[in-house]
């Protein structure tokens, strides 16, 4: 099985892995994918992700919140759209996943609800 790889700060792993993980993408001959991540324009932060999508195809909008101020409605600005084929998106959750778990096992759980976060002074 390969090793992630680092590539723009960003740990990747290669298509050989996702092969082994899912049988269906070994039909095709296995084959090294080198990734060139000089190209890109802007790196974004984005705190929140709002996903749709349609029988073909997933969208995955990315932007930024307001900080939580107790109010029970925020904005959201979306500035960046992601299109994948579902296929590509069962990979990417799958490494997300991995990769999330090797954050945990290092600096402990990640707690997700921002409630239970945020301090009380």
């Amino acid at each position: 099985m390969n090793k992630p790889e680092m590539h723009g700060g960003v740990q990747t792993v290669g298509q050989n892995e996702s092969a082994d993980k899912y049988p269906e993408a070994a039909i095709t001959e296995r084959t090294r994918v080198e990734v060139d991540d000089g190209n890109y324009s802007t790196a974004q932060y984005a705190n929140f992700c709002r996903l749709s999508g349609t029988p073909e195809e997933l969208l995955m909008d990315f932007g930024l919140k307001s900080l939580p101020t107790g109010k029970t409605t925020q904005k959201a600005t979306v500035t960046r759209r992601v299109v994948t084929g579902w296929h590509t998106a069962k990979r990417v959750m799958h490494a997300l996943h991995q990769t999330v778990e090797r954050y945990e096992a290092v600096f402990g759980v990640l707690e997700t609800d921002e409630q239970k976060r945020v301090r009380r002074v």
